[in-house]
């Protein structure tokens, strides 16, 4: 059976802005931003791979990169083996884009706005209008399809600039923060409705985001970027329990001095007042624990776990 190749494959991809050049100046000279360091990953089949960074940690610019709206200083984009420097138009035939930031023609209605998207992607009138229907039904926005674009708030705006985005049922959409600034319960439709479109039609997602929840929540796997590098690559569960482990809380009644030499024995840490015991243990060995207390005879009245959230990763590498 031959493999089919990574829908998209990023080989050292590295961006540098260089300086702009004066002929005449007594300041000394501004030395060159290394955006995009040295960066290799790939997007698997229906995977959702996170985007993680602090602000100005590259994830704008590498998207930016890989829609060839700027032109790397060094390394290769592959789109399902076709390298995009080379073949920009079969390699972005596939690929899509939608981002919070970016605007919609007012003076175009929202059918209007998503039927040209169509036609630039040579899908047929008929089967336009039975995604557009589809789609702005699942958003509860078919009655609005003759609205003009100016007129939409910005949760209606991203939610017609992402069924855009999958409308033309792409393999790859790359999404820059798509529910930045947006109502709770918007951004769970949003959600939703990508979650929906990865377990229909297969598709594989970039994602960029701040909202450490909505990270954890849909993606597969995370990419983080320092300073334009990679500095890991894991599932959201796995870099959350990297900062730390889980603390879990007792109120114990019974069987506190037990409960002590257990740990003691083990090397776990543990804090004491009064009769709260308060432990620090990694997420995968509380089952065991709470079932040896069990077996010992321990009885507590209060039980709290506080597990380790992509939040605190996310804080830890911004120190």
């Amino acid at each position: 059976m031959v493999q089919q190749p990574s829908p998209l494959r990023v080989e050292h991809l590295t961006k540098i802005f260089q300086p702009s050049k004066k002929w005449f100046s007594l300041k000394p000279s501004t030395p060159a931003f290394v955006a995009v360091n040295n960066i290799s990953f790939q997007l698997q089949p229906s995977e959702i791979l996170g985007f993680l960074g602090p602000n100005g940690a590259g994830k704008t610019t590498t998207i930016q990169l890989l829609l060839s709206v700027m032109t790397p200083s060094r390394g290769s984009i592959y789109y399902f083996g076709n390298e995009l420097q080379k073949n920009r138009s079969s390699a972005l035939r596939h690929v899509s884009f939608a981002s919070t930031y970016v605007k919609l023609p007012g003076k175009l209605t929202i059918y209007e706005n998503l039927a040209l998207a169509g036609q630039l992607y040579g899908i047929t009138r008929s089967t336009i209008s039975t995604r557009v229907k589809e789609f702005l039904q699942f958003f509860d926005m078919w009655h609005m399809r003759d609205r003009f674009c100016s007129t939409l708030s910005a949760g209606q705006t991203t939610r017609v600039m992402l069924i855009k985005a999958f409308l033309t049922e792409p393999k790859v959409v790359l999404l820059d923060e798509p529910t930045a600034a947006l109502d709770p319960n918007i951004a769970y439709e949003i959600r939703s409705f990508i979650l929906q479109q990865k377990k229909d039609r297969g598709i594989s997602v970039l994602l960029t985001s701040h909202n450490m929840d909505e990270v954890a929540q849909v993606c597969d796997r995370v990419l983080v970027l320092k300073e334009g590098t990679i500095i890991a690559d894991d599932t959201p569960k796995k870099l959350a329990a990297s900062v730390s482990g889980a603390h879990i809380s007792f109120i114990i009644t019974d069987g506190l001095k037990r409960t002590v030499e257990y740990l003691q024995k083990r090397s776990a840490l543990y804090h004491i007042k009064d009769r709260r015991l308060e432990i620090t243990i990694d997420d995968e060995k509380i089952p065991q624990l709470l079932t040896d207390l069990m077996h010992m005879g321990v009885v507590y009245s209060h039980i709290a776990i506080e597990r380790p959230t992509l939040e605190d990763y996310f804080w830890h590498i911004a120190e």
